[in-house]
């Protein structure tokens, strides 16, 4: 029969409360993604590191997220959504714990990873407890209201970010993670049930294992690239070891009775395209929360206050655009719109080049809102086309496959603009603020030409469908 865990019906004055403990992880998870980025320079020179080699400390975060999704799922299913969500919140407040104390640049980054994989298991298992306890008429409102949170994260953690690196240090940015998780970890143990009568699957340990070590393999080799000589080399090894981990997985899932993602998801061809073009086109995208405060602070000279503040025009417009993206892929359809933004978004990212250090604030406020708002609008439009044509069998895999390619293409994006950056530094040297702005200013063009690519992915999708996209849902908010 398999193994069973029980819990009582959820009543529905215990569902409120459930809704503030999963948000209040989300808000943990969204605020740390934010307010790191902010402190970077000021955790390089205590660390006695350069800030253009900080990148490290945002990949292992991300990739740590990605390699843990896939199995969150059937670790609800095992040991009980409480549990599991409990766990989380203690290892995110351990791994924000090891933060503080760390005193080198590697100390650091094994505590991201602590830190990641207590991240990665927040929404999923909090979005399965709310769909448990909720009614399937019911569920949408539940988990916008769980979204919200995820919005004032970004909006706040910059600023705050930088507020705490002026005016106290940079080890305030995960000590503030202890006190809001001791209070998520008593309220789960209140409100949230422990778990469904539920039998508990297998679980593809092998395929698990062929993901993750390819996923790392892949991130870490893209970080290394830029380090010439035997570093290169090394890196040139290990992506050859993890593209044939990748294929190796696809081989093992075709002859596997549970693999992690059937291969049958993949004869979907919105969710085919969607998936390599949120891949390739966040490539590009997600590096700009990194590089926007360091390129500020490194050569523009702004205090990390400041530099955190110019964050908040981006965020403005991410949720200036939220609105209107149902109706222009009502009115141009979703291959038209992703293709015409995909565009628009790598030529903001480009237009980063032209920032100099006389350059009028406004304009470079402008400059982000505009950004943040076309982003915005390609991660709404590419990720409800992913999952829209998924039945409801697949609906859960499919979720949980676009949510590791996500948190992976998060990594390799801020991975692969840490490598060009410090190819370009190389290139032009870095005695001064002068030269690193020109390795800065090549960086940004690069990365929009790497996000051009994702066009010629989104014109494989079908012709104008005029259809009303799903409603948005937390996935859709990152």
């Amino acid at each position: 029969m398999g193994d069973f865990m029980t819990r009582g019906p959820v009543s529905p004055t215990s569902r409120q409360p459930l809704l503030w403990v999963v948000a209040l992880g989300f808000f943990m998870q969204t605020l740390d993604a934010t307010i790191v980025n902010t402190a970077l320079p000021a955790m390089a020179r205590d660390l006695g590191e350069s800030p253009l080699q900080m990148h490290s400390v945002i990949v292992a975060y991300s990739l740590a997220m990605a390699v843990l999704i896939p199995a969150s799922g059937w670790l609800a299913d095992r040991f009980g959504t409480r549990r599991v969500f409990m766990l989380a919140i203690a290892l995110f407040v351990l791994g924000s714990v090891l933060c503080a104390l760390s005193s080198t640049l590697p100390l650091l980054v094994g505590a991201r990873v602590v830190q990641g994989l207590g991240g990665a298991l927040l929404l999923p298992v909090g979005r399965l407890a709310v769909l448990r306890a909720f009614p399937r008429d019911e569920f949408i409102r539940a988990m916008s209201f769980v979204a919200i949170p995820g919005l004032v994260g970004p909006l706040i953690g910059p600023t705050l970010g930088g507020w705490m690196v002026e005016y106290a240090s940079w080890h305030w940015i995960f000590w503030v993670n202890v006190p809001v998780g001791l209070v998520g970890l008593m309220a789960a143990r209140r409100f949230m049930a422990a778990g469904e009568v539920l039998a508990v699957r297998g679980f593809d340990a092998v395929g698990y294992g062929l993901l993750a070590f390819g996923m790392a393999a892949v991130s870490l080799a893209v970080e290394g690239m830029a380090g010439g000589g035997a570093r290169s080399a090394s890196s040139l090894v290990m992506m050859i070891f993890g593209l044939a981990s990748l294929a190796a997985y696809w081989l093992h899932a075709l002859r596997s009775d549970a693999p992690l993602f059937v291969p049958g998801l993949f004869a979907v061809r919105t969710l085919r395209v969607g998936l390599l073009g949120n891949l390739f086109s966040r490539l590009g995208s997600s590096c700009m929360p990194f590089m926007i405060p360091l390129v500020l602070q490194v050569s523009l000279g702004y205090a990390p206050m400041q530099a955190g503040m110019m964050m908040l025009p981006t965020v403005l417009g991410s949720m200036a655009v939220k609105p209107a993206v149902t109706f222009m892929v009502r009115r141009w359809g979703y291959r038209e719109v992703l293709v015409v933004n995909t565009c628009a978004l790598a030529l903001l990212i480009a237009s980063f080049c032209l920032i100099t250090p006389g350059q009028p604030p406004w304009l470079l406020i402008v400059q982000l809102a505009a950004f943040g708002g076309v982003n915005s609008m390609q991660f709404s439009a590419m990720n409800t086309v992913t999952l829209k044509d998924l039945d409801t069998g697949h609906a859960s895999s499919g979720n949980s496959l676009l949510s590791m390619v996500q948190m992976l293409a998060m990594g390799m994006g801020v991975a692969a603009a840490g490598a060009v950056l410090a190819s370009f530094q190389g290139y032009f040297g870095a005695a001064d603020a002068q030269d690193t702005l020109h390795a800065f200013r090549a960086t940004f063009a690069c990365m929009g030409v790497l996000t051009l690519a994702a066009t010629a992915l989104f014109l494989q999708l079908p012709p104008h469908e005029p259809q009303r996209p799903h409603p948005l849902g937390p996935e859709e908010q990152s």
